[in-house]
Protein backbone atom coordinates (compact mmCIF):
# COMPACT_ATOMS: atom_id res chain seq x y z
CA UNK A 1 0.00 0.00 0.00
CA UNK A 2 1.50 3.65 -0.68
CA UNK A 3 2.79 4.67 2.66
CA UNK A 4 1.53 8.99 2.54
CA UNK A 5 3.63 11.12 4.44
CA UNK A 6 2.92 13.10 7.35
CA UNK A 7 3.10 16.43 5.68
CA UNK A 8 0.50 15.13 3.26
CA UNK A 9 -1.88 13.42 5.97
CA UNK A 10 -1.69 16.61 7.57
CA UNK A 11 -2.99 18.49 4.94
CA UNK A 12 -5.76 16.22 3.66
CA UNK A 13 -6.92 15.20 6.90
CA UNK A 14 -7.43 19.22 8.01
CA UNK A 15 -9.35 18.96 4.37
CA UNK A 16 -11.46 16.33 5.15
CA UNK A 17 -12.02 18.20 8.49
CA UNK A 18 -13.34 21.37 6.91
CA UNK A 19 -15.21 20.01 4.18
CA UNK A 20 -17.14 17.57 6.63
CA UNK A 21 -18.18 20.32 8.77
CA UNK A 22 -19.68 22.28 5.90
CA UNK A 23 -21.35 19.39 5.11
CA UNK A 24 -22.48 18.82 8.25
CA UNK A 25 -23.94 22.13 8.70
CA UNK A 26 -25.37 22.45 5.09
CA UNK A 27 -27.32 18.54 5.51
CA UNK A 28 -29.14 20.11 8.77
CA UNK A 29 -30.21 23.21 6.32
CA UNK A 30 -31.13 20.95 3.33
CA UNK A 31 -34.85 20.73 2.55
CA UNK A 32 -35.99 17.44 1.22
CA UNK A 33 -34.75 15.27 -1.68
CA UNK A 34 -35.43 16.92 -4.81
CA UNK A 35 -36.00 15.23 -8.52
CA UNK A 36 -31.87 15.90 -8.51
CA UNK A 37 -31.24 14.40 -5.01
CA UNK A 38 -31.67 10.62 -4.78
CA UNK A 39 -33.89 9.65 -1.86
CA UNK A 40 -31.62 8.75 1.12
CA UNK A 41 -32.54 5.27 2.32
CA UNK A 42 -33.86 5.38 5.96
CA UNK A 43 -30.66 4.61 7.84
CA UNK A 44 -27.12 4.46 7.69
CA UNK A 45 -27.13 0.26 7.95
CA UNK A 46 -29.37 0.49 5.16
CA UNK A 47 -27.28 2.76 3.26
CA UNK A 48 -24.23 0.24 3.72
CA UNK A 49 -26.64 -2.88 2.65
CA UNK A 50 -27.96 -0.98 -0.33
CA UNK A 51 -24.14 -0.51 -2.18
CA UNK A 52 -23.05 -1.83 -5.23
CA UNK A 53 -20.22 -4.07 -4.74
CA UNK A 54 -17.31 -4.11 -8.06
CA UNK A 55 -15.05 -6.20 -9.64
CA UNK A 56 -12.49 -6.01 -12.43
CA UNK A 57 -10.00 -8.61 -13.88
CA UNK A 58 -7.79 -7.94 -16.63
CA UNK A 59 -5.68 -10.86 -17.87
CA UNK A 60 -3.14 -9.33 -20.04
CA UNK A 61 0.04 -10.38 -22.42
CA UNK A 62 2.49 -7.68 -23.30
CA UNK A 63 5.68 -8.25 -25.60
CA UNK A 64 8.16 -5.62 -26.21
CA UNK A 65 10.81 -5.07 -28.50
CA UNK A 66 13.21 -2.70 -28.40
CA UNK A 67 16.24 -1.50 -29.68
CA UNK A 68 19.17 -2.14 -27.94
CA UNK A 69 17.04 -4.08 -24.88
CA UNK A 70 16.62 -7.88 -24.49
CA UNK A 71 12.87 -9.06 -25.21
CA UNK A 72 10.24 -8.23 -22.90
CA UNK A 73 7.23 -10.23 -22.24
CA UNK A 74 4.84 -10.77 -19.11
CA UNK A 75 1.83 -11.86 -18.80
CA UNK A 76 -0.22 -10.23 -15.47
CA UNK A 77 -3.40 -10.99 -14.00
CA UNK A 78 -4.98 -7.49 -12.46
CA UNK A 79 -7.47 -7.30 -10.12
CA UNK A 80 -9.48 -4.89 -8.54
CA UNK A 81 -12.32 -5.41 -6.10
CA UNK A 82 -14.37 -2.49 -4.68
CA UNK A 83 -17.95 -1.39 -2.70
CA UNK A 84 -19.88 1.93 -2.89
CA UNK A 85 -21.99 2.73 -0.10
CA UNK A 86 -25.85 3.96 -1.09
CA UNK A 87 -26.58 7.93 -0.47
CA UNK A 88 -26.83 8.48 3.12
CA UNK A 89 -28.36 12.40 3.38
CA UNK A 90 -26.06 12.91 0.42
CA UNK A 91 -22.87 11.36 1.95
CA UNK A 92 -21.36 8.15 0.39
CA UNK A 93 -18.04 6.26 0.77
CA UNK A 94 -16.20 4.04 -1.56
CA UNK A 95 -13.02 1.39 -1.15
CA UNK A 96 -11.12 -0.33 -3.66
CA UNK A 97 -8.26 -2.54 -3.52
CA UNK A 98 -5.69 -3.58 -6.50
CA UNK A 99 -3.59 -6.15 -6.98
CA UNK A 100 -1.21 -7.19 -9.58
CA UNK A 101 0.32 -10.11 -10.28
CA UNK A 102 3.15 -11.39 -12.87
CA UNK A 103 2.64 -14.84 -13.91
CA UNK A 104 5.21 -14.62 -16.45
CA UNK A 105 7.83 -12.17 -15.63
CA UNK A 106 10.57 -11.53 -18.19
CA UNK A 107 10.89 -7.70 -17.93
CA UNK A 108 11.92 -4.77 -16.22
CA UNK A 109 9.07 -3.26 -14.60
CA UNK A 110 11.10 -0.13 -13.21
CA UNK A 111 12.45 -1.02 -9.64
CA UNK A 112 15.73 -2.35 -8.77
CA UNK A 113 18.35 -3.02 -11.40
CA UNK A 114 17.66 -4.07 -14.60
CA UNK A 115 20.68 -6.99 -14.85
CA UNK A 116 19.49 -8.81 -17.60
CA UNK A 117 18.77 -5.81 -19.38
CA UNK A 118 15.05 -6.17 -20.18
CA UNK A 119 12.87 -3.74 -22.17
CA UNK A 120 10.78 -1.76 -19.70
CA UNK A 121 6.80 -3.25 -18.61
CA UNK A 122 5.60 -0.62 -16.70
CA UNK A 123 3.50 -3.24 -14.56
CA UNK A 124 5.03 -4.42 -11.44
CA UNK A 125 3.94 -6.58 -8.42
CA UNK A 126 1.36 -4.47 -6.28
CA UNK A 127 -1.15 -5.00 -3.67
CA UNK A 128 -2.35 -1.49 -2.75
CA UNK A 129 -5.17 0.52 -1.82
CA UNK A 130 -6.78 1.89 -5.12
CA UNK A 131 -9.85 4.03 -4.21
CA UNK A 132 -10.97 5.30 -0.55
CA UNK A 133 -13.11 8.57 -0.53
CA UNK A 134 -16.42 10.18 1.15
CA UNK A 135 -18.48 12.33 -0.62
CA UNK A 136 -20.86 14.38 -0.07
CA UNK A 137 -23.74 15.69 -2.71
CA UNK A 138 -25.95 19.02 -2.51
CA UNK A 139 -28.00 19.27 -5.25
CA UNK A 140 -26.07 20.14 -8.14
CA UNK A 141 -22.88 20.39 -6.17
CA UNK A 142 -20.60 17.08 -5.02
CA UNK A 143 -17.45 17.23 -2.71
CA UNK A 144 -14.93 14.10 -2.88
CA UNK A 145 -12.22 13.71 -0.15
CA UNK A 146 -9.70 11.29 -0.13
CA UNK A 147 -7.78 8.78 -2.59
CA UNK A 148 -10.06 8.56 -6.07
CA UNK A 149 -9.51 8.68 -9.85
CA UNK A 150 -9.78 12.05 -11.97
CA UNK A 151 -10.14 12.43 -15.43
CA UNK A 152 -10.66 15.57 -16.77
CA UNK A 153 -11.68 16.41 -20.58
CA UNK A 154 -9.37 14.17 -22.65
CA UNK A 155 -7.30 13.37 -20.14
CA UNK A 156 -4.11 14.66 -22.25
CA UNK A 157 -3.25 16.51 -19.28
CA UNK A 158 -5.13 14.97 -16.15
CA UNK A 159 -6.24 11.19 -16.43
CA UNK A 160 -5.93 7.63 -14.67
CA UNK A 161 -3.49 5.98 -17.07
CA UNK A 162 -5.95 3.21 -17.34
CA UNK A 163 -4.41 1.53 -19.81
CA UNK A 164 -1.27 -0.06 -17.06
CA UNK A 165 -2.19 -2.51 -14.87
CA UNK A 166 -1.35 -0.46 -12.05
CA UNK A 167 -4.32 2.87 -12.28
CA UNK A 168 -2.77 6.30 -11.49
CA UNK A 169 -5.04 7.83 -8.75
CA UNK A 170 -4.65 11.01 -6.50
CA UNK A 171 -5.11 11.63 -2.49
CA UNK A 172 -7.06 14.96 -3.43
CA UNK A 173 -10.13 16.81 -2.29
CA UNK A 174 -12.20 17.47 -5.19
CA UNK A 175 -15.53 20.10 -5.98
CA UNK A 176 -17.56 19.53 -9.34
CA UNK A 177 -20.54 21.53 -9.41
CA UNK A 178 -23.12 21.79 -12.18
CA UNK A 179 -25.45 24.10 -11.23
CA UNK A 180 -25.61 25.89 -14.44
CA UNK A 181 -27.24 24.19 -17.08
CA UNK A 182 -24.44 22.44 -19.45
CA UNK A 183 -21.49 24.15 -17.27
CA UNK A 184 -18.65 21.71 -14.97
CA UNK A 185 -16.85 24.05 -13.08
CA UNK A 186 -14.16 21.97 -11.22
CA UNK A 187 -11.31 22.28 -8.48
CA UNK A 188 -9.23 19.91 -6.94
CA UNK A 189 -6.30 20.05 -4.51
CA UNK A 190 -3.96 17.11 -5.39
CA UNK A 191 -1.77 15.89 -2.21
CA UNK A 192 -0.19 12.81 -3.88
CA UNK A 193 -0.05 11.84 -7.12
CA UNK A 194 -0.23 7.22 -7.11
CA UNK A 195 1.83 6.19 -9.77
CA UNK A 196 1.75 3.32 -11.83
CA UNK A 197 5.33 2.18 -9.95
CA UNK A 198 5.39 0.46 -6.77
CA UNK A 199 7.13 1.92 -4.01
CA UNK A 200 10.64 0.38 -4.72
CA UNK A 201 11.30 2.50 -8.13
CA UNK A 202 13.08 6.13 -8.14
CA UNK A 203 9.77 7.14 -10.23
CA UNK A 204 7.40 6.56 -7.05
CA UNK A 205 4.76 8.25 -5.85
CA UNK A 206 4.73 12.08 -5.77
CA UNK A 207 4.58 14.44 -2.61
CA UNK A 208 2.28 17.36 -4.24
CA UNK A 209 0.55 20.90 -3.63
CA UNK A 210 -0.87 20.85 -6.61
CA UNK A 211 -4.38 23.08 -7.73
CA UNK A 212 -7.00 21.86 -10.70
CA UNK A 213 -8.95 24.63 -12.01
CA UNK A 214 -11.16 23.80 -14.93
CA UNK A 215 -14.31 25.04 -16.40
CA UNK A 216 -16.66 23.02 -18.95
CA UNK A 217 -19.37 24.61 -21.29
CA UNK A 218 -21.33 22.31 -23.58
CA UNK A 219 -24.18 24.46 -24.42
CA UNK A 220 -22.24 26.58 -27.89
CA UNK A 221 -23.98 25.04 -31.11
CA UNK A 222 -20.77 24.23 -32.65
CA UNK A 223 -19.54 22.02 -28.97
CA UNK A 224 -17.83 22.22 -26.20
CA UNK A 225 -16.04 25.14 -24.71
CA UNK A 226 -13.38 24.31 -22.41
CA UNK A 227 -10.88 26.92 -20.37
CA UNK A 228 -8.01 25.33 -17.74
CA UNK A 229 -5.56 26.17 -15.30
CA UNK A 230 -3.41 23.18 -14.06
CA UNK A 231 -0.37 24.85 -11.23
CA UNK A 232 1.44 21.33 -9.94
CA UNK A 233 3.75 21.64 -7.24
CA UNK A 234 5.79 18.53 -6.77
CA UNK A 235 8.15 17.19 -3.65
CA UNK A 236 11.62 19.03 -4.18
CA UNK A 237 13.08 16.06 -2.29
CA UNK A 238 12.42 14.12 -5.91
CA UNK A 239 14.39 16.17 -8.74
CA UNK A 240 12.66 13.93 -11.20
CA UNK A 241 9.48 15.21 -9.27
CA UNK A 242 10.19 18.84 -9.17
CA UNK A 243 11.23 18.85 -12.89
CA UNK A 244 7.65 18.42 -13.69
CA UNK A 245 6.61 21.40 -11.51
CA UNK A 246 4.57 23.44 -13.80
CA UNK A 247 1.64 25.98 -14.36
CA UNK A 248 -0.30 25.39 -17.25
CA UNK A 249 -3.42 27.14 -18.55
CA UNK A 250 -4.77 26.11 -21.89
CA UNK A 251 -8.50 26.28 -23.87
CA UNK A 252 -10.30 24.21 -26.31
CA UNK A 253 -13.25 23.56 -28.44
CA UNK A 254 -14.17 20.09 -29.38
CA UNK A 255 -17.61 19.28 -30.98
CA UNK A 256 -19.20 17.55 -34.01
CA UNK A 257 -21.73 18.90 -37.12
CA UNK A 258 -24.32 17.05 -39.09
CA UNK A 259 -23.36 17.71 -42.80
CA UNK A 260 -26.02 15.03 -43.75
CA UNK A 261 -28.38 12.70 -42.72
CA UNK A 262 -24.87 10.11 -42.78
CA UNK A 263 -22.00 12.26 -42.33
CA UNK A 264 -20.89 14.02 -39.33
CA UNK A 265 -17.80 16.62 -39.25
CA UNK A 266 -15.73 16.04 -36.20
CA UNK A 267 -13.03 18.76 -34.97
CA UNK A 268 -11.34 19.47 -31.62
CA UNK A 269 -9.18 22.87 -31.48
CA UNK A 270 -6.87 22.89 -28.54
CA UNK A 271 -4.01 25.37 -27.27
CA UNK A 272 -2.26 26.26 -24.04
CA UNK A 273 0.86 27.95 -22.51
CA UNK A 274 3.30 26.26 -19.88
CA UNK A 275 6.35 27.94 -17.54
CA UNK A 276 7.89 26.67 -14.76
CA UNK A 277 6.14 26.53 -11.05
CA UNK A 278 7.50 26.57 -7.64
CA UNK A 279 9.54 23.85 -7.17
CA UNK A 280 11.04 23.21 -10.45
CA UNK A 281 14.81 23.85 -10.89
CA UNK A 282 14.07 24.89 -14.62
CA UNK A 283 13.40 27.80 -16.48
CA UNK A 284 11.19 28.13 -19.57
CA UNK A 285 8.07 28.70 -21.58
CA UNK A 286 6.37 26.74 -24.09
CA UNK A 287 3.34 25.92 -25.96
CA UNK A 288 0.53 23.27 -27.02
CA UNK A 289 -0.98 23.14 -29.65
CA UNK A 290 -3.76 20.57 -31.36
CA UNK A 291 -5.84 20.80 -34.44
CA UNK A 292 -8.38 17.63 -35.19
CA UNK A 293 -10.57 17.37 -37.85
CA UNK A 294 -12.00 14.47 -39.46
CA UNK A 295 -15.42 12.77 -40.15
CA UNK A 296 -17.91 10.23 -38.97
CA UNK A 297 -19.95 8.17 -41.86
CA UNK A 298 -23.29 6.51 -41.42
CA UNK A 299 -22.00 6.19 -37.19
CA UNK A 300 -19.86 3.34 -37.81
CA UNK A 301 -17.07 4.83 -39.70
CA UNK A 302 -14.83 7.67 -38.74
CA UNK A 303 -11.31 9.28 -40.73
CA UNK A 304 -9.57 12.16 -38.80
CA UNK A 305 -6.11 13.55 -39.34
CA UNK A 306 -4.70 15.33 -36.05
CA UNK A 307 -1.39 17.92 -36.08
CA UNK A 308 -0.30 18.10 -32.44
CA UNK A 309 2.69 20.44 -31.24
CA UNK A 310 4.70 20.18 -27.46
CA UNK A 311 7.00 22.97 -27.62
CA UNK A 312 10.11 23.41 -26.39
CA UNK A 313 12.18 26.59 -25.08
CA UNK A 314 14.74 26.60 -28.25
CA UNK A 315 15.49 23.32 -27.25
CA UNK A 316 17.01 24.15 -23.43
CA UNK A 317 17.36 21.30 -21.68
CA UNK A 318 14.42 20.12 -19.96
CA UNK A 319 12.35 22.84 -21.67
CA UNK A 320 9.49 20.19 -23.52
CA UNK A 321 6.40 20.79 -23.05
CA UNK A 322 5.33 18.61 -19.84
CA UNK A 323 1.96 16.22 -19.18
CA UNK A 324 2.85 14.50 -16.10
CA UNK A 325 -0.74 13.98 -15.50
CA UNK A 326 -2.04 12.97 -18.37
CA UNK A 327 -3.20 9.17 -19.30
CA UNK A 328 0.12 9.45 -21.80
CA UNK A 329 -0.46 6.10 -23.60
CA UNK A 330 -3.13 7.44 -25.41
CA UNK A 331 -1.29 10.01 -27.16
CA UNK A 332 1.77 10.10 -29.47
CA UNK A 333 1.67 6.55 -30.14
CA UNK A 334 1.08 3.30 -28.47
CA UNK A 335 4.91 2.64 -28.28
CA UNK A 336 5.20 5.01 -25.69
CA UNK A 337 8.39 6.56 -27.29
CA UNK A 338 7.28 10.34 -26.18
CA UNK A 339 6.52 9.76 -22.36
CA UNK A 340 8.56 12.62 -21.92
CA UNK A 341 8.95 15.60 -24.68
CA UNK A 342 11.75 15.56 -26.02
CA UNK A 343 14.19 18.99 -25.14
CA UNK A 344 13.38 19.97 -28.91
CA UNK A 345 9.43 19.68 -28.74
CA UNK A 346 7.83 17.61 -30.62
CA UNK A 347 5.02 17.86 -33.76
CA UNK A 348 2.59 15.07 -34.01
CA UNK A 349 1.10 14.38 -37.54
CA UNK A 350 -1.24 11.19 -37.21
CA UNK A 351 -4.40 9.67 -38.93
CA UNK A 352 -6.65 8.06 -36.86
CA UNK A 353 -9.30 5.42 -38.20
CA UNK A 354 -12.46 3.90 -35.96
CA UNK A 355 -15.14 1.33 -37.56
CA UNK A 356 -17.99 -0.50 -35.50
CA UNK A 357 -17.88 -3.43 -37.16
CA UNK A 358 -20.33 -6.89 -37.25
CA UNK A 359 -20.18 -9.41 -34.61
CA UNK A 360 -19.55 -6.84 -32.03
CA UNK A 361 -16.40 -6.17 -32.96
CA UNK A 362 -14.37 -2.38 -33.04
CA UNK A 363 -11.75 -0.84 -34.78
CA UNK A 364 -8.92 1.88 -33.71
CA UNK A 365 -5.88 2.66 -35.66
CA UNK A 366 -3.35 5.16 -35.66
CA UNK A 367 -0.54 6.38 -38.44
CA UNK A 368 1.68 8.97 -36.71
CA UNK A 369 4.75 10.64 -38.21
CA UNK A 370 7.37 12.45 -35.46
CA UNK A 371 9.62 15.07 -36.12
CA UNK A 372 11.32 17.64 -33.66
CA UNK A 373 9.32 21.05 -33.43
CA UNK A 374 12.31 22.86 -33.12
CA UNK A 375 14.35 21.26 -36.02
CA UNK A 376 12.28 19.12 -38.40
CA UNK A 377 14.46 16.87 -37.58
CA UNK A 378 12.90 13.47 -38.34
CA UNK A 379 12.01 11.30 -34.89
CA UNK A 380 10.42 8.49 -36.78
CA UNK A 381 6.74 7.12 -37.91
CA UNK A 382 4.54 4.66 -35.96
CA UNK A 383 1.49 2.17 -37.02
CA UNK A 384 -1.38 1.69 -34.37
CA UNK A 385 -3.88 -0.73 -34.34
CA UNK A 386 -6.42 -2.49 -31.69
CA UNK A 387 -9.46 -4.75 -32.54
CA UNK A 388 -11.81 -5.30 -29.81
CA UNK A 389 -14.33 -7.67 -29.49
CA UNK A 390 -17.14 -7.75 -26.84
CA UNK A 391 -18.51 -10.85 -26.17
CA UNK A 392 -21.25 -9.29 -23.85
CA UNK A 393 -21.24 -6.21 -21.44
CA UNK A 394 -19.24 -7.84 -18.80
CA UNK A 395 -16.15 -8.79 -20.97
CA UNK A 396 -14.20 -8.12 -23.41
CA UNK A 397 -11.34 -9.00 -25.54
CA UNK A 398 -8.81 -6.87 -27.08
CA UNK A 399 -5.66 -7.48 -29.62
CA UNK A 400 -3.37 -4.52 -30.11
CA UNK A 401 0.00 -4.08 -31.57
CA UNK A 402 2.15 -0.80 -32.06
CA UNK A 403 5.01 -0.71 -34.65
CA UNK A 404 7.54 2.27 -34.48
CA UNK A 405 9.93 2.59 -36.71
CA UNK A 406 13.02 5.49 -35.58
CA UNK A 407 14.91 7.60 -37.68
CA UNK A 408 18.82 7.71 -36.84
CA UNK A 409 20.70 6.73 -33.82
CA UNK A 410 19.44 4.62 -31.10
CA UNK A 411 17.78 6.91 -28.09
CA UNK A 412 15.01 6.92 -25.73
CA UNK A 413 12.48 8.32 -28.40
CA UNK A 414 14.32 7.38 -31.65
CA UNK A 415 14.46 3.52 -30.99
CA UNK A 416 12.96 0.85 -33.20
CA UNK A 417 10.04 -0.52 -31.26
CA UNK A 418 7.27 -3.42 -31.91
CA UNK A 419 4.79 -4.16 -28.92
CA UNK A 420 1.56 -6.11 -29.04
CA UNK A 421 -0.74 -7.06 -26.75
CA UNK A 422 -3.81 -9.85 -25.94
CA UNK A 423 -6.21 -9.25 -23.15
CA UNK A 424 -9.35 -10.23 -21.44
CA UNK A 425 -11.63 -7.78 -19.36
CA UNK A 426 -14.06 -8.80 -16.85
CA UNK A 427 -16.28 -6.41 -14.80
CA UNK A 428 -19.36 -5.99 -13.00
Amino acid sequence: MHQTSTAASLKLASLTASLLALCAQASAQAPAATATTPAAPASFQEALLQGKPSLNARLRYESVQQDPFTDAEALTLRLRLGYTTGLFHGFQAMIEGEANVPLVKDYFDGTGTNSDNYAVIADPEIYEINQAWLSYTYEKTKATVGRQRIVLDNARFVGDVAWRQNQQTFDAALIQDRTFDKLTLTYGYLTRINRVFDDRAPQYDWQSDSHLINASYAGLPIGTLTGYAYLLDFSETQDAAARNSTQTYGVSLAGTRKLTDDVNLLYRAEYATQSNYRSSPLSYDSDYYLAELGAQVFKKYSLSLGYEVLGSDDGAPGSGFKTPLATLHAFNGWADRFLITPDAGLRDLYLKATATLPANLSFLGFYHWFTADETGDKYGTELNAQLTYKLNKNLSFTGKVAYFDGDGEIVSHRADTTKYWLQADYSF
